[in-house]
C-alpha cells in the first residue's frame, strides 16, 4: 500500500485459520496482461479465466513493500482457478475461484496468487493480490469456514456502499467499508467487506465473515502498521488510484 504507511491485516487470521485447517496448500500464479495461466495439475477441476473489462485507473506506483510475513509458499504447485488479463489488455482481468462461483477484477498490471488446500477440487482458497511492483495489495478468501475474534471499539466510517454481486446473498447484504476504528490511542485503518454497513461510534470490531450460499467469503485489503498520519491522509489516500483501484475491486467481487 502507501509508502511508508499500512496497517496489519487483522482479518487475514480468518483465511489463515481455514488455511491450517486444510494443510499444505497449492498455488497458481496469474500473470499480467500479456501472459497466460500457469499449466494446471492432472485432477483439479478449477480453473479461471480473463476477460477485457473497461478502463480502470492505474494503481499508485508509491505502493509499499509488503509488511511482515510475506506471502505463503506453496508445498507443491496446482491447479486452482488462476485468472489473467486478455493479450493487449490494459484495463482489468478477472479472476475465479476453483468452482465458478466467486469471483473478482484487478488492474490488467497486478497479479493474482491462488493458495488452496489437498483436496480434488478444492474445498477453499485464499487469492493474494500483488500490485506491479510485488506489493500484497489485498486477500480474498473463499471456503467452508472461517474464524475470528472481536472486541470493543469507537469506529469513524469514511465510506461504505453495497457490493452489487453479492446484494443476492444472505442478509445482512455485503458491503465494501473504509474505516478507522479506535482503540485507546490507537487508530486501525480497515478497507474490507463487512456483512452490512458498519455503523459509526462504539461497536465491536468487524469480524469481515460474508455468507455466500452455502460457503463464507472474507476479503480485506493489507495495510502495513500505521498507514495513515491522520483520517485526512486516509481519505486522500482513498481518493487517488490505488485507494479507488482496492475499492474498486472489492465492489466487484461477486458469487453467482
Amino acid at each position: 500500500m502507501r509508502s511508508a504507511h499500512r496497517a496489519t491485516f487483522v482479518t487475514a487470521l480468518a483465511a489463515a485459520a481455514a488455511l491450517s485447517l486444510a494443510g499444505c496448500g497449492a498455488v497458481a500464479e496469474s500473470a499480467s496482461s500479456n501472459a497466460t495461466p500457469s499449466a494446471a495439475a492432472a485432477g483439479a477441476t478449477g480453473t479461471a479465466t480473463a476477460k477485457p473489462a473497461p478502463a480502470a485507473s492505474e494503481p499508485a506506483t508509491s505502493s509499499a513493500k509488503p509488511s511482515g510475513a510475506a506471502a505463503p509458499e506453496a508445498a507443491a504447485p496446482g491447479a486452482a482457478g488462476a485468472g489473467t488479463a486478455a493479450p493487449g489488455s490494459t484495463g482489468l482481468a478477472t479472476f475465479t475461484f476453483p468452482g465458478d462461483k466467486v469471483s473478482f477484477k484487478y488492474p490488467s498490471s497486478w497479479k493474482v496468487e491462488l493458495f488452496t488446500g489437498p483436496n480434488t477440487p478444492p474445498v477453499s482458497g485464499t487469492a493474494t493480490v500483488y500490485d506491479a511492483d510485488g506489493n500484497r495489495q489485498a486477500t480474498i478468501y473463499s471456503g467452508h469456514i472461517a474464524d475470528g475474534v472481536t472486541h470493543p471499539v469507537t469506529r469513524d466510517v469514511f465510506e461504505t456502499q453495497a457490493v452489487p454481486g453479492l446484494k443476492q446473498q444472505p442478509a445482512p447484504v455485503a458491503h465494501y467499508s473504509f474505516y478507522a476504528d479506535r482503540m485507546e490511542d490507537n487508530s486501525v485503518y480497515r478497507m474490507h467487506l463487512t456483512a452490512g454497513a458498519p455503523p459509526s461510534g462504539a461497536d465491536m470490531a468487524q469480524d469481515g465473515i460474508i455468507r455466500v450460499g452455502k460457503d463464507v467469503l472474507v476479503a480485506e485489503v493489507q495495510f502495513i502498521e500505521k498507514p495513515f498520519a491522520s483520517d485526512a491522509a486516509a481519505k486522500a489516500w482513498l481518493a487517488g488510484a490505488e485507494g479507488q483501484a482496492l475499492k474498486a475491486l472489492l465492489l466487484s467481487i461477486s458469487y453467482r
